[in-house]
């Protein structure tokens, strides 16, 4: 009881926090929320979105793993704090009814971090904290992930009718697809230029708008909750406080990896 922090609150009602960039909509069907990896491309998403319906998050180093943290001890972080009172909604359990949802003040929260080995943790770590002590969020279908592209290819321009054109690719496999499209347009894939994205700050807002926040362009993945045994079992092994299990994961399966990107 000693330990228990509750949400900071000013005459009845929770306090936003200072660093997020709020929408204008009340609209739940429209409104979304993007919890961005760091304050670089935090100022790139709040120059880039659409002020009307998109709110930005930003979010500080790695959150907090919250898998062995009791509920009454989460606000004392102060990421966790800042990402519950600007949802609306209070930890719950997977038995909650739907009403523990009724505050929400988003229809979509999105997760948007960089392409790379640390944005990967960033969200396991963010998806651990929704499944253990939101699991409403993933269970209603308001949990995405945001699909930033790796590589942007800078094709030249060939005449009058065909001007330069910048390309953005998710990943390996999309980038040969469009170097195998345009080397059927006659473009020889020496002359495009490609270049990757070392994280979300390295694009302008007009580009992050673009590839990944642009509702008519982007790319978002919808977390489901399909297993819910499977993945409780998965999250103690990944993120409880055993060593030993996570250990053997980590033996069984470093085989799977392919070119790691550390």
């Amino acid at each position: 009881a000693g330990q228990k922090v509750e949400k900071k609150k000013q005459s009845g009602v929770a306090i936003l926090p200072g660093k997020l960039s709020d929408c204008q909509s009340e609209d739940l069907n429209r409104n979304e929320i993007f919890l961005v990896e760091g304050d670089s491309a935090g100022g790139s998403a709040k120059s880039g979105r659409d002020k009307e319906v998109q709110a930005i998050l930003p979010l500080r180093g790695k959150v907090l793993n919250t898998w062995e943290v009791e509920p009454g001890s989460l606000f004392a972080n102060r990421e966790v704090h800042d990402i519950a009172v600007a949802l609306g909604i209070d930890p719950h359990l997977p038995e909650a009814p739907d009403s523990v949802l009724d505050n929400l003040r988003y229809g979509k929260l999105v997760i948007m971090t960089d392409a790379d080995v640390d944005g990967s943790h960033i969200r396991v770590l963010l998806c651990t904290l929704f499944y253990r002590h939101f699991p409403q969020l993933i269970a209603q279908g308001h949990l995405y992930f945001a699909q930033p592209p790796l590589y942007r290819l800078d094709v030249p321009g060939s005449g009058k009718n065909r001007p330069p054109r910048k390309l953005y690719a998710l990943d390996n496999e999309e980038r040969e697809a469009l170097l195998d499209r345009l080397q059927l347009e006659g473009i020889k894939p020496e002359a495009v230029a490609i270049s990757r994205f070392k994280g979300l700050g390295e694009m302008n807002p007009e580009q992050l708008w673009q590839t990944t926040m642009n509702p008519a362009e982007r790319t978002l993945m919808r977390v489901a909750l399909e297993d819910a045994m499977a993945a409780d079992d998965m999250f103690s092994v990944l993120m409880g406080d055993k060593v030993e299990p996570r250990r053997k994961f980590i033996e069984d399966n470093a085989h799977l990896v392919r070119n790691l990107d550390i």
